[in-house]
């Protein structure tokens, strides 16, 4: 890997650490957190192995966003009916109010990682 490349990537990761910070200071939620609202607001519902698998995270770490939004009274679990172990987990009517508020024009992408986008 070359140097260019390496300040690229420290560029982009800057860029996404800024964004974050601006996400949690403008919704009081993190990434992962929004990232599962928006999930959710667009299925009925997913089991809590489906959201770690498909936001990449361990069961451990999906476990923790999936309590924090469900504090929040975003998110509601509930157990399956054909299985007590598992968890299924929906956005509920305050998570849905929150998502009018989320969108590019409530919250515009920083001009830094704007740019990086652009260069793809």
């Amino acid at each position: 890997m070359d140097d260019h490349c390496i300040h690229k990537v420290h560029a982009i990761f800057r860029a996404v650490i800024e964004f974050e910070r601006a996400l949690e200071d403008t919704f009081n939620m993190n990434i992962n957190e929004l990232m599962l609202l928006c999930m959710l607001a667009n299925t009925e519902s997913l089991l809590a192995g489906e959201i770690a698998c498909e936001m990449g995270l361990t069961r451990s770490n999906a476990s923790k966003v999936i309590a924090a939004l469900e504090r929040k009274g975003y998110l509601k679990r509930q157990t399956c009916k054909h299985d007590s172990r598992c968890q299924r987990c929906s956005i509920t009517e305050n998570g849905r109010k929150q998502m009018e508020h989320i969108n590019c024009k409530s919250f515009p992408t920083p001009p830094d990682l704007a740019a990086i986008i652009a260069q793809e």
